[in-house]
């Protein structure tokens, strides 16, 4: 198996475009503490000739053109890009789609949740559906999306996505809208996670013995946004657990086995992302790796 990191901050990238956070302002400076990063995505592949992405982000032509491993390869049209696989329809995991419009012949596997989701907006449509096909997956059934992968995916706490968020708002807990994902290949097993608003008993269940743990990201501090003066959105608003606190992602998987653990889905007002920060040596000095853009597991 081989995993790439396509894209590792969530929605608007590092630095956001119209962002002047303190960590922003560092970007866009060039300070080389803080890496320019792009919108959540990955790449995997049993044997490094086919490969799936996880989550078509916004940003996945800059990221194809970046990575050589999928350049086309033979002929006047080709993509190594089998299969994309959604852990849910935010638009910072499905606007993507729209740049593989191009009549390629590609699967699109997601539940039926997101499917439907994805339904309702017609311009997902320019996927024309002879050639795209949606695959519906359920939860805790194994499927191959490439010759050689198997997986798996995992109901996690979530929430709507933004662009279909009303007056009340409230978490999905174990419906399909938001899902995890275990990956396994050659003996390998990777459990994606790139969004999760509570780590509950099953979840820690279900990574359990994974050998790479790549997970949510978003913010430290539950008030991230509110610190740096950009929103009054709460991580637990946008549905994300943050990395600190007794119920945070570093507390409640500290007990969990798993190999390697690594953050992704990183929100720019994260203080994690400033390379010599207090937060930064605190998550690395308990085990985990901060993602980003071009991190290759298993080469």
């Amino acid at each position: 198996m081989q995993a790439i990191v396509l894209g590792s901050a969530a929605g608007g990238g590092v630095p956001q475009w119209n962002c002047r956070c303190p960590i922003c302002q560092l970007a866009w400076a060039g300070d080389p503490r803080v890496r320019v990063r792009t919108q959540s995505s990955l790449a995997v592949s049993p044997d490094g000739e086919r490969w799936l992405v996880l989550n078509a982000s916004p940003d996945i032509r800059q990221q194809i053109a970046r990575t050589g491993d999928l350049h086309p390869r033979a002929g006047l049209r080709h993509s190594p890009i089998e299969a994309v696989l959604l852990t849910s329809a935010e638009v910072d995991h499905v606007a993507g789609l729209l740049t593989l419009r191009e009549r390629q012949p590609l699967a699109i596997h997601a539940t039926p949740q997101i499917l439907d989701t994805l339904a309702l907006n017609p311009i997902f449509d320019v996927l024309a559906s002879g050639v795209v096909m949606r695959r519906s997956v359920q939860l805790g059934q194994s499927f191959e999306p490439v010759e050689g992968l198997f997986a798996t995916v995992f109901a996690v706490s979530g929430k709507v996505p933004l662009w279909r968020e009303n007056e009340s708002v409230s978490l999905d807990n174990g419906f399909g809208a938001t899902v995890g994902v275990m990956l396994e290949a050659a003996g390998r097993r990777l459990a994606y996670v790139p969004g999760c608003a509570w780590v509950d008993d099953d979840l820690r269940r279900r990574i359990s013995g994974a050998d790479v743990l790549l997970f949510d990201g978003t913010v430290f501090h539950d008030d991230d946004l509110i610190r740096a003066g950009v929103s009054e959105k709460t991580g637990a608003r946008m549905g994300h657990v943050p990395m600190e606190g007794d119920d945070g992602s570093m507390a409640r998987l500290s007990d969990v086995p798993v190999s390697r653990r690594i953050y992704v889905h990183i929100n720019n007002t994260n203080p994690v992302l400033v390379e010599d920060s207090a937060e930064r040596r605190l998550v690395e000095s308990r085990g985990w790796t901060v993602a980003h853009d071009g991190l290759r597991i298993f080469p």
